[in-house]
């Protein structure tokens, strides 16, 4: 029988939050602003005595202190003449490695915040924190090699040129609660390397985490860089947006939040957008299949992290002749899986952070029931305040609400398939087009279908569940699942455009060209001594590409 995991569990001491956190300062302008006004609770998913522990409190800011956040970034970008977009590439690394090395000291209590914040597990929530911590590094190195390839000057067509990528201005950041960290770090590290400047505000869920950051964005940058908003989206997003001097909107979350967020801004055609939005991912299981590996992928697939990814496994389409083996399989595999609380060994599956997401996890399950799939797991859908326990649903079709919506949460469903004509119809029609999952082993088949699904999404994952890393490679989506591309290099390049100072190559320029670049008082055209530029200064009349 299933565990009551909210009856009689002890906290380690190690994980004890202690008396609920007030976080009465907000980062704005470079300092750590003193807030005496309205708090907004915060709760966590874990319930002791029928009641969600409460965390803390956070500020409960304002449209006027939004426009006050907004307008410290402004100022700090001041129109590309700032301190910050106008500083050389080593200053704003060197800026960004004192973060890192501050962020280090501060592990132990991020981990412990996003496991009560969040319901993540302690394996999990580290592992967040520190590949967060090493997409940091890997970025400040990629920034290092395009600075470094920048420097060449170039001579085409008797003009010469020195081409960087510059920012884009101040830049809106909006996270995830599922990520509230690294996910949100993806967006906002590469837009402050790139000279941006940013007002950011966090997640719903997964807040409180970001108090012990705050001291470290005050310490490590010029002041107006970072500035953090706190409470309600719907109250100090759209002043900010109507105020025309947000560049580039940065968000994470649901399409139908960026297009309102998008049509608050005067001018939208000079708002630039990067966006990591919904995915209704599909794994397409093959006659052929090894089923033992397909049952363990998508398992891992469906249901880490609760299935709160936007890349998770969100409908499996198997194929009728094994389909009885692969769902005997699959069930045997969730009941296996933990239930218990974030600090304990092994726990798979935890408390969900969204306080209306069991009831709609209900709901989708009842629709399905009603049009006459099954729950076929042991318990599947029981539910004990925020746990929800996972639903496993067969058969399911295309008349259910749940072959539609994407879930986020732990119902998984099984749709049987005749012909491969019917998954690829799916996938074609749908709104969102991020990953698929192909498992078989028969490459007369794989060919054809990868071959046509590269066009329909960004990643085809052969034999292995959808998954966002390594953050290396392109992280996107095509219609309605993402704008831009995040990775390590990608991003990057999102929250920048190409540049440029040009003359044309005569010889007064070309004196010009080199008293300018001796002087060192230019941050731009500051291409050192390499030996194309050599060539140049010593007058070589070729061309430098």
């Amino acid at each position: 029988m299933r565990r009551k995991i909210f009856l009689n569990y002890t906290i380690p001491e190690k994980y004890r939050l202690g008396a609920p956190i007030r976080q009465d300062s907000h980062l704005s302008d470079g300092k750590m602003l003193r807030w005496d006004g309205a708090m907004q609770a915060v709760y966590s998913p874990v319930y002791q005595g029928g009641k969600p522990i409460l965390l803390g409190h956070i500020p409960e800011m304002g449209e006027g202190d939004a426009l006050a956040a907004l307008d410290a970034a402004y100022r700090a970008y001041d129109l590309g003449r700032g301190v910050w977009p106008t500083q050389k590439p080593k200053d704003r690394i060197r800026c960004m490695e004192a973060f890192v090395a501050l962020m280090k000291t501060m592990r132990d209590e991020v981990v412990k915040r996003l496991m009560w914040e969040i319901g993540k597990t302690l394996g999990d929530s580290e592992s967040e924190f520190d590949r967060t911590l090493a997409y940091i590094v890997d970025t400040i190195r990629e920034y290092e090699e395009m600075s470094r390839q920048a420097a060449e000057l170039r001579l085409a067509g008797g003009v010469y040129a020195q081409i960087r990528r510059g920012p884009l201005g101040v830049v809106l950041c909006l996270g995830p609660y599922n990520y509230p960290l690294n996910e949100t770090f993806c967006l906002l590290i590469p837009a402050i390397l790139m000279g941006n400047t940013v007002v950011f505000k966090p997640a719903r869920h997964g807040i409180l985490l970001l108090s012990p950051l705050m001291e470290a964005f005050a310490e490590a940058f010029p002041k107006g860089v970072v500035n953090i908003l706190y409470g309600s989206g719907s109250t100090v997003v759209p002043p900010v947006m109507r105020s025309g001097k947000v560049d580039a909107l940065a968000l994470i979350g649901s399409s139908r939040s960026a297009n309102a967020i998008r049509q608050y801004h005067p001018r939208p055609n000079r708002l630039r957008t990067v966006l990591g939005l919904e995915a209704k991912n599909p794994a397409v299981v093959m006659p052929d299949a090894d089923l033992d590996l397909a049952v363990s992928e998508c398992v891992l697939g469906a249901l880490s992290f609760n299935g709160q990814r936007c890349t998770a496994l969100k409908l499996l389409f198997v194929h009728e002749s094994i389909a009885k083996s692969f769902t005997k399989a699959f069930v045997h595999r969730v009941a296996a899986l933990r239930c218990g609380l974030p600090w304990e060994a092994g726990v798979r599956l935890t408390p969900l952070p969204e306080p209306g997401k069991p009831d709609y996890l209900q709901a989708l399950v009842a629709d399905a029931e009603a049009q006459g799939a099954k729950v076929i797991n042991e318990g599947g859908g029981a539910r004990e305040e925020s746990f929800f326990y996972p639903a496993v649903l067969y058969p399911v079709d295309k008349g259910m609400r749940i072959y539609h919506e994407e879930q986020f949460g732990p119902v998984v469903p099984i749709v049987p398939f005749t012909s491969i004509s019917e998954p690829v119809a799916r996938i074609c029609e749908s709104h969102y087009g991020q990953q698929v999952s192909l498992f078989s082993q028969n490459i007369d088949e794989l060919a054809p279908l990868i071959d046509g699904l590269v066009n329909q999404v960004c990643r085809v994952n052969i034999n292995s569940q959808c998954q966002r890393g390594p953050d290396v490679y392109p992280f996107t989506g095509r219609k309605d699942s993402a704008v831009g591309t995040l990775s390590v290099h990608d991003a990057l390049r999102s929250f920048s455009i190409r540049t440029m100072v040009a003359c044309k190559a005569f010889e007064a320029n070309r004196k010009l060209l080199k008293a300018l670049l001796n002087s060192g008082k230019s941050n731009f055209v500051n291409a050192g001594v390499t030996p194309c530029n050599q060539r140049l200064f010593q007058g070589s009349s070729g061309d430098l590409d």
